[in-house]
């Protein structure tokens, strides 16, 4: 039941895309106020260099309206199958129970940008599963949380997030300030709190 679930959110979100993604052209952003080229370079995966380049931008000021036009290469979807959104997903639900969707899709891009980052490992389950010093990273794969079945939402967020969705700008850690006993991590720069998270960047 589980995985016919997913299979189909799977289905739904290789639907959602633009179709010039699904026709491996390169996909367009609307800006929205408040964005920032940065923010969108990191939301899409796409180096500010590039994204300034192939929109033919001399400086980094974006406005409202505007159609900025992301390479295709780096539209994140399709680089992923229906594991790697059931182990995503998982951990969603594990780590963020309780929290809204926008935080749930925040867990997931963590993971997600993670996995970009030379200092993790490459797949979302190698960065899932990672262990520092024979501690998991995750609390959920020490306590077997990991293994219950994520609901409804905690798969949409998971999709979004895989879509390239990025509420944390960046973030590489997340923790509850309420629970957090880790010193080192209270030193990392905070990107922005969603809900009972704080997320960070490396130092």
């Amino acid at each position: 039941m589980f995985k016919r679930l997913i299979g189909v959110f799977w289905a739904a979100a290789i639907l959602s895309l633009p179709v010039a993604a699904q026709a491996g052209q390169n996909v367009a952003h609307t800006v929205n106020p408040g964005d920032t080229l940065y923010g969108i370079s990191r939301q899409y995966g796409v180096q500010l260099a590039v994204l300034m380049n192939v929109n033919n931008l001399e400086g980094a000021l974006i406005f409202p309206g505007q159609r900025l036009i992301i390479p295709r290469r780096h539209v994140f979807l399709e680089n992923y199958n229906q594991d790697d959104v059931m182990l995503l997903a998982r951990i969603i639900h594990a780590e963020a129970r309780g929290e809204s969707f926008e935080g749930k899709v925040a867990v997931g891009a963590v993971i997600l940008n993670r996995t970009r980052n030379p200092a993790f490992p490459k797949t979302i389950r190698d960065v899932i599963y990672e262990k520092t010093n024979g501690v998991y990273q995750f609390t959920p794969v020490a306590d077997g949380s990991i293994n219950l079945d994520p609901d409804e939402e905690a798969i949409r967020a998971a999709i979004e997030a895989l879509h390239g969705r990025d509420p944390t700008n960046g973030a590489l850690f997340f923790y509850n300030p309420e629970i957090a006993r880790d010193r080192w991590i209270r030193t990392l720069p905070v990107s922005r709190r969603i809900g009972n998270h704080i997320f960070a960047t490396a130092a």
